[in-house]
């Protein structure tokens, strides 16, 4: 079947900071010819290294008020003090020409992604437990101890709604992570379910270590 023949897919990946799902966002477009990634739009600053129209398109507050208000965004969300939405007009041209068109952003917005476009498919990416994905952010160093700790809060939010979506991917590594991403997306066979155990064990370590960082902040 051509790409033509068919109307794309709505990916939503969503996960945990410093889990790698933008490295394994990046390495399915790079490895498959059948995925586009959405830019979302952001009002926060543009860390090092970012561009403009490519990792984000970075606006004002005022800016994205207005596209709220125009309808041109399929959602949107405040994470962190900050917006962040999707652009519409990107998604339903990709689609119209039969490529599937990822969207990698956070739960609030995956959550409306669900209500409006029923087959969407959620697929949220997780480190092998807290601990590793604490390690991860910190060592990818691009946010300040406060901006960290507020990042775990969230995660905590986060765990909670890892239950709605469609797949859980462990991210130990990134070559299969993509392998299995690319599974679930095109016929639906990988991931694993989602284990009520799992999501407390990872709410018990987060608490845990949030509160270790505030008692030695508080030292």
């Amino acid at each position: 079947m051509n790409k033509q023949d068919r109307q794309g897919k709505l990916v939503v990946i969503s996960g945990f900071s410093g889990v790698g799902k933008g490295t394994a966002v990046r390495r399915l477009v790079e490895d498959f010819d059948h995925y586009a990634v959405s830019t979302s739009m952001t009002t926060r600053k543009p860390r090092e290294g970012e561009i403009d129209g490519v990792h984000y398109y970075f606006v004002t507050n005022e800016e994205f008020e207005k596209m709220i208000r125009e309808g041109g965004l399929l959602e949107h969300a405040g994470y962190v003090d900050h917006y962040y939405g999707t652009p519409k007009a990107f998604v339903d041209e990709m689609r119209e020409k039969g490529i599937d068109v990822i969207l990698e952003i956070e739960v609030q917005g995956a959550m409306q992604i669900k209500e409006r476009f029923p087959d969407a498919v959620l697929i949220f990416i997780t480190a092998p437990s807290a601990a590793e994905m604490v390690k991860r952010l910190i060592g990818r160093k691009t946010e300040t101890d406060a901006e960290i700790t507020g990042r775990l809060r969230r995660a905590i939010d986060e765990a909670e709604l890892m239950k709605k979506y469609d797949y859980v991917v462990v991210n130990d590594g990134i070559d299969d992570c993509v392998r299995e991403l690319d599974r679930i997306i095109v016929d639906g066979t990988g991931g694993m379910p989602f284990y009520p155990a799992f999501k407390e064990k990872y709410i018990t370590d987060l608490r845990r270590i949030i509160q270790e960082r505030l008692s030695k902040k508080s030292k």
